[in-house]
């Protein structure tokens, strides 16, 4: 009997063959987790829940600055349109001390103090409407957000810091500061 030789190639072939076999059984087998049907749509609820909030809480913060762009939108106009309150104010005051009653004043005075007077009663009213409100400041504390100090009034009947004198009126709109009030603040007496 004659043995018969092998062949490289098979010997090779053989080999690794085998080498697969044992690198096969060593490697641990993969498990996918098995996600139910039911997981898989409680996943996609929940998805769609913190979506829609999303939504909802953007739908929320336009319409607050929609709002707030509406409300602040005319605020440079504004500041502009109390110099033409803080006249019609001095206008009225300086009338005030003419004497209507008196026979020596003609009708067009009398009617310019009258138009005068109804232009201030229009502009307040416009300011209301658009949520525009002055700062009461007269005999309150000195609050450096809404007050401007342009003067100390030495004063021991009153507590430091009260406002006695108002040279011009501040103004809000809504929460937003639109002008400080320009006034006059109490100090104690130096001895």
């Amino acid at each position: 009997m004659t043995k018969k030789k092998k062949s490289p190639v098979t010997e090779e072939t053989q080999n690794e063959e085998s080498q697969e076999e044992l690198q096969t059984e060593d490697k641990p087998e993969i498990i996918e987790p098995v996600v139910t049907e039911a997981e898989e749509i409680n996943d996609l609820k929940n998805q769609l829940l913190r979506t829609l909030a999303d939504n909802e809480n953007n739908r929320r913060r336009y319409e607050k600055e929609k709002e707030d762009l509406s409300t602040y939108i005319i605020s440079n106009f504004a500041k502009e349109m109390l110099s033409v309150l803080d006249n019609l104010h001095r206008a009225i005051e300086v009338s005030s001390k003419i004497d209507t009653k008196d026979d020596k004043i003609d009708k067009n005075t009398l009617d310019f103090i009258e138009g005068v007077k109804l232009t201030e009663k229009q502009l307040s009213s416009i300011n209301e409407k658009f949520k525009i409100t002055k700062v009461d400041s007269l005999n309150n504390k000195f609050d450096p957000n809404i007050h401007q100090a342009m003067f100390e009034v030495e004063n021991d009947d009153v507590e430091e810091g009260t406002i006695l004198q108002v040279i011009q009126d501040g103004f809000k709109i809504e929460d937003r500061l639109l002008r400080p009030a320009l006034v006059g603040v109490s100090k104690k007496k130096s001895k």
